[in-house]
Parts: structure tokens; sequence; C-alpha cells
């Protein structure tokens, strides 16, 4: 599989920053269920990343998982209607914005519970001689937990095919990560023996980069490594909870990744991508807010959710 086009990036991360901001601004409406986790600012590296996956392969993502699940190819509807609680959601409208499955994709909004699930699966595709990987998204905050560093152990003894993608977007919900984490990053993954690659930038070529050795470097291994990319969330942790100073969130948007990579389109190409998009967006929402409510009923019964 070849590398996607500057173009097929662009869509990409434009459909993740729209849909985001959708949510946002339709929240206060009373339209969605729960609470809800933007990704706002960091599309780059699920796009860079998933972009290199093979059918099969599984993909662990957390309480920020709108945007892994869109670059994973999930409906837009899909996950619109899940946000609203409606029964053509990702999980039957059951699981809301943190925690859903579709395919090999599987979120869950436990801090720090979905690395062993990681380990767990790798594990079972080591056994079964598969060749597939687990690709474990986590954010800095995640470090704090003690089952992380057990699953740490558990990867690198049992040498599984696991790469864990942790994002550093500075923050722990309001808690900067110089209150909150001693030592160094590379550091923990390192003290297991773990392949570490690390990198300072929102530019998605250079993730895309990144994430093809990564990745490759696990396939052709069978053992764990570690893609630890810094970035920053440009939206509040959740919906409001936003104590950050505002100068610091307009430096880190001269570092948008969006405005990065429009900068190699042409105008006409990138104005296309960007209207059909919003096209994309207004169907989905509209359509998901039509749908059937979810029924409590349908509890344990099997879902046919659209491909």
């Amino acid at each position: 599989m070849g590398p996607p086009t500057n173009g097929e990036l662009y869509r990409q991360m434009q459909r993740i920053r729209r849909f985001e901001e959708t949510v946002l601004d339709r929240f206060p409406l009373g339209e969605f269920y729960g609470t809800t986790h933007t990704y706002i600012g960091q599309e780059a590296d699920a796009v860079g990343v998933l972009s290199w996956l093979e059918v099969g392969d599984i993909v662990v993502s957390n309480h920020r998982c709108h945007g892994h699940f869109l670059a994973y190819g999930g409906s837009m509807h899909a996950l619109a209607a899940e946000l609203m609680g409606r029964s053509t959601g990702v999980s039957g409208g059951r699981g809301g914005s943190q925690h859903i499955q579709w395919r090999d994709f599987y979120a869950n909004g436990i801090l720090g519970g979905t690395i062993p699930l990681a380990v767990g699966m790798a594990f079972a595709e080591k056994q079964a001689g598969s060749g597939r990987v687990v690709i474990a998204f986590m954010g800095d905050g995640t470090l704090g937990e003690g089952v992380v560093y057990e699953s740490l152990n558990l990867a690198a003894l049992w040498e599984v095919p696991v790469l864990f993608v942790l994002e550093n977007n500075l923050y722990a919900q309001s808690t900067s990560i110089q209150h909150n984490l001693a030592g160094s990053i590379e550091g923990r993954f390192a003290a297991f023996g773990i392949q570490v690659r690390a990198a300072q930038t929102t530019d998605v070529l250079q993730i895309l980069d990144l994430g093809q050795e990564s990745i490759a470097a696990v396939r052709m291994s069978a053992k764990p490594a570690a893609l630890i990319l810094e970035t920053y969330r440009f939206s509040p942790h959740s919906k409001g909870d936003d104590v950050r100073d505002p100068h610091e969130i307009a430096r880190y948007r001269e570092q948008d990744p969006l405005d990065i990579h429009a900068a190699r389109l042409k105008a006409g190409e990138r104005a296309q991508i960007e209207t059909e998009v919003e096209r994309e967006i207004q169907a989905a929402f509209e359509q998901a807010g039509q749908d059937p409510p979810a029924q409590p009923a349908s509890l344990g019964t099997p879902m046919d959710i659209e491909s």
C-alpha cells in the first residue's frame, strides 16, 4: 500500500477537524448524551500513523477517540449517531463518545485501562501467528496509572507486536506536564527495553514517515515499540474545562497541522476538499438527528451498523 496523497491527507484531517468543531458548536443545544473529548489540533497524529494499517491490524483508542476512529475509516454518520444515542450509532447508541467498537477498532474511556487490553490483544495475535499488529493510543496523563507500567513490562517480557503511540498534548486534563510528570517520557518505555521514536512536530508528512517506520518495525520484529508525538489540543479537555492561558493556545495555533499541510495544496484543490467535507458533515449530522433512538430492549442483540 502506497502513501496517501497530499490531498487525501488534508481531507482526512479536515474531516476530523470539522466533525469535532461541529460537536462543540452543537453540544450546548442538547443534541448529545454524556460528555465529549475532542481531538482538535492533534489530527496529524491519527492520520499520519493510521495511514499504514493493514487488514486485520487492531487499533485501541481512549476517551479522545473520534479522530482515531475517523482516521481508521469509520463512518462519520455512525459516529454522530452514537453521540446522539441513536440506534444507527457505531455501538448502537449505547457507548456514547468514549466507548465505541467497529471492526478492529476499540475505544474505552477508562484512563490507562486500554493499555492492558492492547497488550492482551497483541499477545493473542502472537499466539495465533497472524502477523497483525496492535496500535494503542495513549496520552501523557495515562502515565500516572500503575497498570500502564505493568502492561509495558508484560509487553516487553512476552515480546508482543504492539505500538504504543503516546500523544503528549502537555496537559493531563487541566494539569500541565510540569506539575504531574517526573523524569522523561522516553525513559519510561526505555526502562523496559522498548524501542522509542519521538518527535516534536505537527507536520503530517513527518508523522507519516515516523508512523511507517514504527509500524514496520513492530511488524517485522513482532516486538513492542513506542512512538512519542508532542502535540497540543486547541480545545478544552472536554467541553468547557479550560484554564490554560489564551496566549499559550494562540502560540501553538501557529503550528496548526491543517495550516501546515494546506500550504502544500493548490488553492482550488483545498477549496474543493473543504466544500466536500462540509457537505459530508451536514449530511451526517442531519441524518443522525433523524435516526431512531436506541432502544433498551435491543441490549445484547447483534447490531447491523453501516460499514
